[in-house]
C-alpha cells in the first residue's frame, strides 16, 4: 500500500487546480495551519464528506513502569482524534 506524503498532494492539488507547485504548496500551508491553529484552541475540524478531528484530553491514569513493574501515575495527555465522515466510510466498504 502506497503511503501519500506532502509532495504528493502539492503534485495533486498543482495538476487538479492549474497552478504552479509553489502555489499549491503555499495553499497546501494555509490550510494546514488553519487546521493546527483550530485543533491547537480545542475546536473540532469538520470537513465536509471527509471526517472530523477532535481534540481531546486523555485524563491521568495509573499505571505499570514495564521494566521494574513498579505502579507509577501517566499525567494527562491531549490528543486529536479523527472520525470519517459516512460518505468516505461508505466508499471504504
Amino acid at each position: 500500500m502506497k503511503k501519500v506524503n506532502r509532495r504528493d498532494l502539492v503534485e495533486a492539488v498543482a495538476l487538479e487546480c492549474h497552478l504552479s507547485r509553489r502555489e499549491a504548496r503555499k495553499a497546501l500551508d494555509v490550510a494546514f495551519n488553519l487546521i493546527e491553529k483550530c485543533i491547537l484552541e480545542g475546536e473540532d475540524v469538520n470537513i465536509t464528506n471527509f471526517g472530523v478531528f477532535v481534540p481531546k484530553t486523555r485524563q491521568a491514569r495509573d499505571g505499570t513502569h514495564p521494566k521494574n513493574h513498579k505502579r507509577i501515575v501517566i499525567k494527562e495527555a491531549k490528543t486529536v482524534s479523527f472520525r470519517l465522515s459516512k460518505a468516505l466510510k461508505a466508499k471504504m466498504n
